[in-house]
């Protein structure tokens, strides 16, 4: 099974190919056929790698498997090299699980698109650009999937091209990781000058020799692979760019927030675990940087009104938690959360899809309410995930979250506790929000919009159903009893064996009931507010605070701030450059060569009059002329 570990990135890839080269001469349901299958077959080889892997000694769970050379220059030895272990193992389940489900989902939804081979292409190679990051046993392979997913997410999220706010989004995607890319190239960059290999069980191996801890290279290499992650799992300042993904199909939105694409950065940051460890200063920028994005996010969360992008602050908001526990040492929990968040969250956007799907398109809540009869299975499977997300128990959320906020208790980190415990509260109310407004409250449906609303077809419907299971079960059925659970033991050899920040069991429960009571603080002052539609304090409070609401509307202005600071500065200076280098000098020298070649054929244009006695007393001229010479020469 290990030596087939590259099927699992090579059924999508394959997917990929056969309907880049024959999609369009497929009948449609073929080409959705062909990526589900794809999907559906690297799943399969995923259990079975992670049945072979519990067939193993807890100690001997890590199998690399190369399968080809790459590149050799002087000191540089690169080789296509996959690595399985229980952290990867994880990541392959979560990334073909859910993005399996939202394939499907995607045959429904996309039915009627015209590009629908081209969406399935683009789908396909997601999955396998990002199976292929979280498998490689090298830097140079993970960053090759790294700059796989950036390209897939520009494609997909401007997929409806034609659409101006589309492309630009897509660009913006596209852009703004380029920055975070730079970091972690540098990063490499200094990985392979301090270790001289960039293959992991050599860098790790000799992570704890060859750095002092906390020294320049160990913090250089640190913070260049944190800003790296910080622009792939958009977390403050480079989190600008998720918002506006929106723009693509809803199913896009959901495989990039739930299994691809934002947790790639979680996922380095975990895996390179060593290399932090080895710079707690930079390990303590991470927990802040996490917890400060947990309560930015939320906050704008809170004021939002298109559905989608309610969701998609939640998903910020939800990365800050996987980086406060990566940055407070509890990288098995980060990683925990990463898992349940794919299952609940990849289940709010495809319900949102679902509600968008029946409102022909309609994404603004304040014209939604009282959908809650009409799209019984979506308002249930919405409910759940909502519950989950808040971190509600028994749900999945609770599990993964607490454990973080635990970590960051039991560390002596009070006040990144007491952040994410804020966080916590607006999490609950701004998914109530949402639900209430969207499911409950008052009918704002247009009329004629009304009479069309309809429960989505079994095709969009069954995924729903298959997530709200995991939302509802992975976090109880594999993380309890916390920290020591079924999914705990099972990757704890990826990080050293080491429990985190071990509390007492009171301590624990105390920390689970004041959570617990926090999250049903929020859904009961959202409930009070927006379940009948009717409640005037959000307004009295939106009038009183007008300044800080109109802050949050616009999200801190930090879109402006940007463009005002970067975007503008470098226009303007490009312009400069433009008129100055390009006009200037460069058109200039052509523009005078051709303005010489055309000086010289209007001087000899003079000679072509047309005029043929002309041209044959000039030949007689020319004629004498030659015939003078020879005679003279005489």
């Amino acid at each position: 099974m290990p030596d087939l570990i590259w099927l699992v990135p090579g059924f999508p890839l394959l997917g990929f190919l056969v309907l880049v080269f024959g999609g369009r001469r497929m009948p449609r349901r073929a080409a959705g056929a062909v990526a589900c299958a794809a999907a559906g077959l690297a799943l399969v080889y995923a259990l079975g790698a992670l049945a072979f892997l519990l067939r193993q000694p807890a100690d001997a769970r890590r199998v690399t498997v190369a399968l080809a050379p790459w590149i050799r220059a002087g000191n540089l030895d690169v080789s296509w090299g996959f690595l399985l272990d229980p952290l990867s193992a994880v990541m392959i389940l979560v990334v073909t699980g859910v993005g399996f489900l939202i394939h499907v989902y995607s045959v429904g939804y996309m039915g009627d698109d015209r590009d629908y081979p081209r969406f399935f292409a683009y789908l396909n190679l997601f999955m396998a650009c990002m199976l292929m990051l979280v498998l490689a046993d090298n830097y140079l392979v993970m960053f090759l999937g790294w700059e796989g997913v950036g390209l897939c997410s520009y494609l997909l999220i401007g997929f409806w091209y034609e659409k101006q706010s589309a492309s630009d989004a897509g660009k913006k995607a596209f852009i703004v990781n380029r920055v975070g890319d730079a970091g972690f190239l540098l990063a490499l960059f200094l990985i392979f000058h301090t270790f001289g290999s960039l293959d992991f069980d050599s860098v790790f191996g000799q992570a704890v020799t060859r750095l002092d801890p906390g020294g320049l290279v160990a913090v250089l290499i640190a913070l260049g692979l944190f800003v790296g992650a910080t622009g792939k799992s958009a977390q403050l300042p480079l989190y600008v760019w998720l918002p506006d993904a929106m723009e693509g199909p809803t199913p896009v939105s959901a495989l990039i927030h739930a299994a691809t694409m934002v947790t790639a950065g979680v996922y380095m940051v975990a895996r390179s675990s060593a290399l932090f460890d080895m710079a707690p200063g930079v390990l303590l920028l991470v927990a802040v940087v996490g917890a400060l994005t947990a309560v930015f996010a939320a906050t704008i969360a809170c004021v939002q009104n298109d559905i989608k992008r309610v969701v998609a602050y939640s998903t910020i908001s939800q990365l800050g938690y996987m980086f406060l526990g990566c940055g407070v040492g509890a990288y098995a929990s980060a990683v925990f959360h990463l898992g349940t968040h794919a299952f609940f969250k990849a289940l709010l956007f495809l319900g949102a899809g679902s509600v968008i799907h029946a409102l022909g398109g309609e994404q603004d809540i304040r014209k939604m309410g009282q959908l809650r009869k009409k799209l019984p299975i979506t308002r249930a499977t919405f409910l759940l995930a909502s519950l989950a997300n808040a971190g509600i128990v028994p749900l999945a959320g609770f599990w993964s979250k607490d454990e973080i906020l635990a970590a960051a208790f039991g560390g002596h980190h009070y006040l990144l506790w007491a952040l994410g415990s804020a966080g916590a509260l607006l999490t609950a109310f701004y998914m109530f929000r949402l639900y209430y407004t969207v499911f409950e409250g008052k009918d704002h449906v247009d009329r004629h919009a009304a009479h069309h609303v309809h429960e989505s077809p079994p095709v969009m419907a069954y995924p729903l159903i298959a997530l709200a299971v995991g939302a509802c079960g992975v976090g109880i059925i594999f993380g309890f009893p916390p920290d020591h659970g079924l999914y705990h033991r099972f990757v704890a050899p990826a990080f050293g064996g080491a429990a985190v920040h071990e509390i007492g069991t009171g301590t624990t429960v105390g920390l689970a009931l004041v959570a617990t009571i926090i999250a049903l603080a929020g859904i009961a002052l959202a409930r009070a507010w927006y379940r009948t539609g009717a409640h005037p304090a959000p307004s009295r409070v939106a009038e009183r605070y007008r300044g800080l609401y109109t802050t949050l509307v616009n999200k801190y202005w930090v879109d402006e701030a940007y463009d005002a600071a970067v975007v503008e500065p470098i226009r303007r200076g490009s312009v400069r450059l433009w008129k100055a280098f390009d006009e200037a000098i460069v058109d200039g020298m052509v523009n005078r060569v051709g303005d010489w070649v055309q000086g010289w054929a209007a001087g000899l244009g003079r000679f072509q009059t047309g005029s043929v006695p002309t041209y044959v007393l000039s030949f007689l001229v020319g004629a004498v002329a030659v015939l003078g010479y020879f005679l003279l020469a005489r």
